[in-house]
């Protein structure tokens, strides 16, 4: 099973690299008066590690909330 694990991380990062290697045309964004101008690889990483932590976040405050509901119910 470690095989099988191992194989499907190295196919989604060799799949990874090469998206970043083929994206490095350049991009600008503008947001709220500011100007970004970055590879879109990089902006996808950027946009993926907001709602990373943004998911998280959101996770872990509906479950404090669960858990203090428990905890009063009791």
């Amino acid at each position: 099973m470690r095989i099988l694990y191992a194989a499907v991380l190295l196919l989604f990062v060799a799949a990874v690299v090469i998206f970043c290697a083929q994206n490095l045309t350049g991009v600008s964004v503008a947001f709220l008066g500011w100007k970004l101008s970055l590879p879109i690889a990089l902006l996808f990483l950027l946009v993926y590690l907001l709602g990373m932590f943004s998911g998280w976040g959101l996770w872990s405050l509906l479950r404090q909330s669960v858990n203090r509901a428990r905890v009063t119910k009791e």
